[in-house]
């Protein structure tokens, strides 16, 4: 099946979307370079089929994330030849690991790239087009796993220090993270400690603060933490990165939190907003809706439209998006919370995971791109 619709965004940009084997397709065409964030889930739980021609079906892959259980790592890994290119495969940390979730990627046509290693491990892919660097790291992994979270989670920043230079570039290029803590709930405030002094260290809090998600999963190391981040940097003065606030929270560094509510990358023709992991919290900083994990979603898609429309944005503008559930059960609710508000289905994919407080049932990020000017 090969279904392809097209709205024209801009005249040197169109967006289209389509369906192949292994899942659907969003795709950005500028410039003579296809963007491609593909997205999929398995027919059933332990289906590996998503994985079969996968490299084939959507270009160069900068880099990929898995959601489902650690046992399926090796199958899923021979069945794409190995996987040469960046991977975060995450366990949720209140998942049995029975079943295989969902997938995400990033892929690239036309457009040459190069791959960053580090300790041995494909840890990263670089790209660049006439306006700005890119590096996408994912899989980033601390060097010593016997230290404790705190240490492991400085070390695991060095690392991403470290994969930057690779590339020329570092930490003050990076526009977002993300952060998958094996056992979140137990160590959370010793992992924001230690973010907060390596950012204070590296000065961030005097320039951008990245935009950012922390759940809790497992890797298959055996790693307290594992990371991505997004680096960009400019080639001209056309490009501005900016924090965008939240209209409806606080700042989240207002709770001793160390990321932007959201990030926004505005280019000649376009601009890109990268929404960090939103969950059901009040202005104050405090949970709303405890074990209500109805009105929870309904704040939060409340909290993210608000965000978007700040920006001159809507929903039918994302182009990848995660959901994570406390307990999967609630997938088919938010699902129906999407339909009642009229909001286009989303490219979204379910991961089974615990969010940064033990009261929050859901979290969702997602990324946005609409013209500009």
């Amino acid at each position: 099946m090969n279904c392809e619709s097209k709205d024209m965004l801009a005249p040197a940009m169109t967006v289209s979307r389509r369906r192949t084997g292994q899942g659907d397709v969003i795709s950005l065409d500028r410039q003579g370079v296809r963007e491609n964030f593909l997205f999929a889930r398995p027919r059933d739980a332990d289906d590996l089929s998503i994985f079969d021609n996968f490299s084939a079906e959507s270009g160069d892959v900068v880099a990929q994330m898995v959601f489902g259980g650690c046992r399926f790592h090796d199958p899923a890994q021979a069945r794409m030849g190995g996987a040469g290119w960046p991977m975060m495969w995450l366990q949720g940390d209140v998942s049995p690991g029975t079943r295989i979730n969902g997938m995400q990627a990033f892929a690239l046509e036309g457009q040459p790239g190069g791959r960053v290693e580090l300790g041995g491990r494909t840890v990263g892919s670089t790209w660049a087009d006439d306006d700005a660097d890119y590096c996408l790291l994912a899989g980033v992994l601390p060097s010593d796993l016997a230290v404790s979270g705190g240490a492991q989670t400085q070390n695991c920043f060095e690392q991403i220090e470290a994969a930057l230079a690779k590339a020329g570039m570092d930490f003050s290029h990076v526009v977002r993270t993300w952060l998958y803590l094996d056992g979140l709930l137990s160590w959370y405030d010793e992992f924001n400690v230690a973010r907060t002094a390596f950012f204070e260290k590296r000065g961030v809090f005097n320039r951008l603060v990245p935009a950012s998600t922390g759940i809790g999963a497992i890797n298959p190391f055996g790693a307290a933490l594992t990371a991505g981040a997004l680096a960009i940097r400019p080639r001209h003065g056309g490009v501005d990165i900016r924090e965008v606030g939240s209209p409806l929270q606080c700042p989240a560094t207002a709770y001793r939190s160390s990321f932007s509510r959201a990030v926004e990358v505005v280019y000649p023709d376009r601009r890109l907003l990268l929404v960090s992991g939103t969950a059901s919290i009040a202005p104050d900083g405090a949970s709303e809706h405890r074990d209500d994990v109805v009105k929870q979603i309904l704040l939060t898609l409340d909290v993210v439209e608000a965000i978007l429309r700040s920006r001159d944005m809507d929903w039918g503008q994302t182009v990848r998006a995660i959901g994570y559930f406390r307990d999967l059960d609630a997938v088919p609710i938010f699902e129906d919370c999407c339909r009642q508000r009229g909001l286009p289905e989303l490219p979204l994919t379910s991961a089974h995971a615990a969010v940064c407080r033990d009261d929050l049932l859901f979290e969702i990020e997602l990324d946005a791109i609409s013209p500009y000017p």
